[in-house]
């Protein structure tokens, strides 16, 4: 009988779930930031954006590979929508440096948003324009790239729920990074947040 329903209504099963590949520095950060988000189903570490198959940890940060630390975040688009997912990984990242992201300096670090199909690319413009006017800059000074996913590679199990798993030497590392300080520097009291657009008051 189960089997029977499940035939008769495939897409109402599995359907509801997403995926989206974010990059934004540290995978352990962004992981332990995007996973706290209601509707978020699960955060796994990893890699894409690079030429090389199934790459390890060591040869990503070599910086010979072009694949970024990134994200897919698996979530529930009745509960979380995509664009709003977005809201807080603007929220987590630096959009105004393409060189890395906070201490972690080098191609393998920038922030991309990797697209896996034209209603994402589309809203990952649309988020782009949006935190342009909050931040009151004009869109060509964010240096987060948009570009069509071509693989999600996992990291390996170390990496997984590193914050959780690694409480002490996590939260060392994020300090002493000042992801925080210069989230708070950029994005004021909306740092971290997923709270809606807001367009800076006209002087």
């Amino acid at each position: 009988m189960v089997g029977a329903l499940l035939l008769g209504a495939p897409g109402s099963v599995f359907a509801a779930v997403e995926n989206a590949v974010l990059a934004g520095g540290c995978f352990w950060c962004l992981e332990s930031d995007l996973e706290k988000l209601p509707g978020v189903l699960s955060v796994e570490s990893g890699y894409s954006g690079g030429s090389v198959a199934k790459p390890t940890y060591r040869q990503v940060t070599s910086e010979t590979t072009g694949h970024q630390e990134v994200v897919e975040v698996r979530f529930d688009p009745a509960k979380i929508s995509y664009p709003r997912l977005l809201q807080s990984y603007w929220r987590n990242v630096d959009p105004l440096d393409g060189g890395g992201q906070f201490c972690d300096r080098g191609d393998s670090y920038r922030p991309v948003i990797f697209t896996n199909s034209e209603g994402q690319a589309q809203a990952a413009r649309a988020s782009r324009a949006a935190a342009a006017r909050e931040l009151g800059v004009p869109e060509a000074k964010l240096k987060v790239e948009i570009k069509p996913l071509k693989k999600f590679w996992p990291a390996e199990g170390y990496h997984q729920n590193y914050a959780k798993n690694n409480s002490l030497r996590y939260r060392f590392y994020r300090f002493s990074c000042g992801r925080d300080r210069r989230l708070d520097q950029v994005w004021g009291s909306k740092a971290r947040s997923g709270a809606a657009w807001s367009t800076p008051a006209k002087r």
